[in-house]
């Protein structure tokens, strides 16, 4: 398996205590995300320290009105890094706006800008900016990660673009019917699974901190949802990230 998307600088318990967790959970690999400057630092360091860690770089929408939103020169720079493999996680969101959406709105397409400059993917965070997300993309011709996907209203456009949808423990629970719809409309090459650690754990652990061992359970429900096998679903969306991310 492979966890997609965590923020493992963000997690309370030692980077290779979870790493050997999910190790022994049958995750071979994980991307680890920054979210600034400084975390994305952090993010290259544990990658480096930890085969089978790789890291996506950006400076996420809530930082759009801050300083790191005038660091982008340092985010390419660090994007160089050889375990460096996707820009993000960068976006639109509508709930906790930090940023004004025109902050937000000049901070994405400046991501979009350096990814597609770059050759690499981008990891969406997009909250409650359905319409917004799918209009500034609109005119990006590379990858897309749609991570931890929420907006069903977004599920249109990224079936006809192609886009890689990303789904964490949140799919799992009891009212998010929503979610597993749209959940069973993705092609089976463009599913992928993530924590989001250390939040949104899955519903069998909910209440406690997620780490990237508890993919697992998502993976489970997903296959469930699909009808189809926990591990061949497991294997499928492993080697689904590897087609995303550009990985081994």
């Amino acid at each position: 398996m492979t966890d997609s998307h965590a923020h493992l600088d963000a997690c309370d318990e030692p980077v290779g205590v979870l790493v050997e967790r999910a190790r022994a959970a049958g995750v071979k690999r994980i991307v680890t995300i920054g979210t600034g400057i400084d975390s994305c630092r952090a993010a290259l360091a544990i990658a480096e320290e930890h085969p089978g860690v790789h890291a996506a770089l950006g400076i996420d929408p809530h930082s759009a009105a801050g300083p790191d939103a005038g660091r982008l020169d340092e985010l390419r720079g660090l994007l160089a890094h050889p375990k460096a493999v996707a820009v993000g996680e960068t976006g639109l969101d509508g709930v906790r706006r930090f940023a004004t959406p025109e902050e937000q709105r000049a901070l994405f397409d400046a991501q979009l800008a350096l990814a597609d400059d770059l050759g690499l993917p981008v990891v969406v965070h997009s909250r409650e900016a359905a319409q917004e997300t799918a209009e500034a993309l609109a005119s990006f011709g590379g990858t897309v990660v749609l991570h931890c996907f929420s907006s069903p209203e977004l599920l249109p456009a990224a079936l006809d673009r192609g886009y890689y949808v990303s789904f964490a423990g949140n799919v799992t629970y009891p009212k998010a019917d929503d979610l597993r719809r749209a959940a069973a409309a993705v092609p089976p090459d463009r599913l992928l699974v993530e924590t989001d650690s250390p939040y949104l754990a899955p519903q069998p652990v909910r209440g406690r901190p997620n780490e990237p061992a508890h993919v697992a359970h998502t993976v489970a429900a997903l296959a469930e949802l699909r009808q189809e096998d926990a591990d061949e679903l497991a294997a499928r969306t492993h080697a689904t990230a590897a087609a995303a991310f550009g990985l081994p």
